[in-house]
């Protein structure tokens, strides 16, 4: 799948089938993931994905929107070190993950971590040193739904030289 194709054609997706990701395939996501933008080059990611359905569980029983996790075969949970611009580097490795995902034939769903009143428990739960930070999770999976939500129309979006 070319790039252009992937940005296109990806959609969050909350329901999986019942099939393990092979660990290829995770560690290329991951492989991807390490190669997003980064300010200043600081990388200050780490990625930790689970697979175990007892932590897929506890995962997802700690977030609001995020129950779904529970079903996924996979959850990257992408963590960064408190730098300044930590936010913006995680978000573009999540980003790389779930693009990565989709040109494997794989689905999955953004779900947030920042801010969010779960975030210490799930840097606890997958061990996480105290300096760093919840982005985001990524369940993942083979789909068991295509859902085709509407986007905003690029005429709806687009302006040129000024708002």
């Amino acid at each position: 799948m070319d790039a252009i194709n992937a940005l296109k054609t990806r959609r969050s997706v909350r329901a999986y089938r019942r099939e393990p990701v092979p660990r290829e395939i995770l560690t290329d996501l991951i492989d991807c993931a390490r190669l997003a933008p980064t300010a200043i080059n600081i990388q200050p990611w780490e990625f930790v994905v689970v697979t175990e359905r007892e932590t897929l569980n506890a995962i997802a029983g700690t977030t609001d929107h995020g129950r779904f996790i529970a079903d996924a075969a996979a959850c990257v949970v992408v963590l960064c070190q408190d730098t300044k611009y930590f936010l913006e580097d995680g978000s573009s490795a999540t980003l790389s993950i779930l693009l990565a995902a989709h040109a494997h034939g794989l689905a999955g769903c953004w779900v947030a971590g920042d801010k969010k009143p779960y975030a210490a428990e799930v840097c606890r739960i997958v061990g996480a040193p105290a300096d760093y930070r919840l982005i985001s999770l990524a369940p993942l999976g083979y789909p068991a739904e295509h859902p085709e939500k509407e986007k905003r129309p690029l005429s709806g979006v687009l302006h040129w030289e000024k708002f």
